[in-house]
């Protein structure tokens, strides 16, 4: 029997732990917190969790407009501790369920951290003493919020996003410091309690790696619900003031507020590993190849301490990727090209494949369709005026190469235009298939028939 141990419980562990069971293997994972990792228990369960309670406000303040008066003059009361307490149980039973279901299977958990014996990698020694030797081994020990010098979080003014769950009352004024994807999320989900909010913005525009289209359009949605938003700055300092915080831009401009969120970007828990083989690259994640193989044969890594796409469905296939293929079984190399993403403001951003940047960069020749929300039936019904779906192909072929998604609930209205760029199909084929009439998705099947060119042009 195989013997297998993974270092992190997170998605890549815990669905690498199963599919290494299913195939025979003696699997035991080493967790140092909960079964589930830093995804269940601090970053992705509890942030998504937050932010359904942020989507349920915006449903109430914006209810009127559909004839139901839910609030009185637009106020939406917030019970923070009720939420918190919410996505604190949520999270809890997350961990309960993944390790009940890895405990079914036959996977050993243990609680504590680990590292690679230094001279022999295929040896995990287990805080505490024990030492557990394995044919196989896959790193997931995941990633950590990055703390910036003069603005290190003190867990009750100066924020992570994992800390934001110990506050007892809405911040009065939250500063949110970073515009990526997390800094936009947060400040979507604040904004939509009710908060008022500043968000940091080192770029141009928010969210500057997403597309172009879909960034400017949250960003004007943003400004007109009253974020303040400050391009191109970078913040220099944040430091505790009596009840609150200032923010030193390098600029010269001062914020001062309630309270600041950091959110700016991880740093890889690698520590130890270069020292037993492992190679790291230049950002300290582990090189790996697409199939998740490191340096080391029989050693593998998965999940945000590799840096590839730092998301939770990535990182669950990149575990299974290196199980089947350390198990001899067949597998498909991990395609970038094919993965869906999501932001989840209000409206959702979602996307899949190749988009703007790469037509515009003459990576890819394409045609593509924009057609806006508004103009969909369903989303009158809604009163959606905000969003859209935008469609590219192949000119000659209409192969389906990419789509994104602005819409509420984009994360589920992404998975059509995500299976017609992994399984080849054709803007032809989609418009040909059927789509509930009225429905927002009616949107992805209009865009494919604009784009519709006859069989013999």
């Amino acid at each position: 029997m195989t013997r297998i141990v993974i270092i992190g419980g997170g998605p890549a562990g815990y669905e690498a732990a199963l599919v290494a069971a299913q195939l025979g293997g003696q699997v035991t994972i080493v967790e140092a917190e909960a079964v589930g990792g830093a995804c269940v228990v601090a970053d992705c369960v509890p942030s998504k969790t937050f932010i359904a309670s942020s989507d349920v406000a915006t449903s109430l303040r914006h209810g009127s407009a559909l004839g139901i008066n839910g609030t009185l003059a637009g106020r939406v009361d917030v019970d923070l501790a009720a939420v918190h307490a919410r996505v604190r149980d949520l999270a809890k039973a997350q961990s309960r369920d993944i390790g009940d279901g890895l405990v079914s299977h036959g996977v050993r958990i243990l609680n504590g951290t680990a590292q690679l014996r230094t001279g022999n990698p295929h040896v995990v020694e287990v805080e505490g003493g024990e030492s557990l030797e394995a044919d196989i081994v896959l790193i997931a020990t995941g990633a950590t919020p990055r703390v910036v010098r003069g603005a290190e979080p003190d867990g009750e003014r100066i924020l992570t996003w994992r800390q934001v769950y110990d506050l007892k009352e809405l911040p009065e004024h939250l500063v949110v410091i970073g515009s990526g994807v997390t800094g936009a999320e947060f400040a979507s989900a604040y904004l939509a309690m009710g908060v008022p909010v500043t968000l940091v913005s080192s770029r141009d525009r928010v969210m500057p790696h997403e597309d172009r289209d879909a960034a400017e359009h949250i960003e004007n949605v943003f400004t007109r619900q009253g974020m303040a938003i400050l391009s191109n700055a970078r913040a220099d300092a944040v430091r505790r003031i009596e009840n609150g915080v200032r923010v030193e831009l390098q600029d010269g401009r001062v914020i001062e507020a309630s309270h600041a969120l950091m959110t700016v970007g991880s740093v890889p828990n690698t520590a130890g590993l270069a020292e037993a083989g492992v190679e790291l690259d230049d950002r300290d994640f582990v090189a790996v190849d697409r199939v998740s193989r490191t340096s080391v044969r029989g050693v593998y890594a998965a999940g945000d301490c590799t840096g590839v796409l730092m998301l939770a469905s990535v990182a669950a296939m990149q575990g299974r990727i290196a199980m089947w293929h350390a198990l001899g079984e067949a597998v498909q190399p991990l395609r970038r090209q094919t993965v869906a993403a999501n932001v989840f403001t209000d409206p959702e951003i979602a996307s899949v494949g190749l988009g703007q940047s790469s037509v515009e960069a003459g990576a890819v020749p394409a045609r593509s369709v924009t057609l806006p929300l508004a103009t969909n039936a369903r989303a009158k019904m809604m009163g959606l005026t905000d969003g859209f779906v935008k469609l590219f192909c192949r000119p000659a072929s209409g192969l389906v190469i990419g789509g994104v998604v602005v819409a509420p609930r984009a994360s589920e209205l992404i998975l059509p235009i995500a299976m017609a760029v992994e399984n080849h199909l054709t803007v032809n084929q989609i418009a040909q298939s059927f789509s509930i009439y009225p429905s927002l998705s009616g949107s992805i099947t209009e865009s494919a028939r604009q784009l519709m060119q006859p069989e013999f042009d």
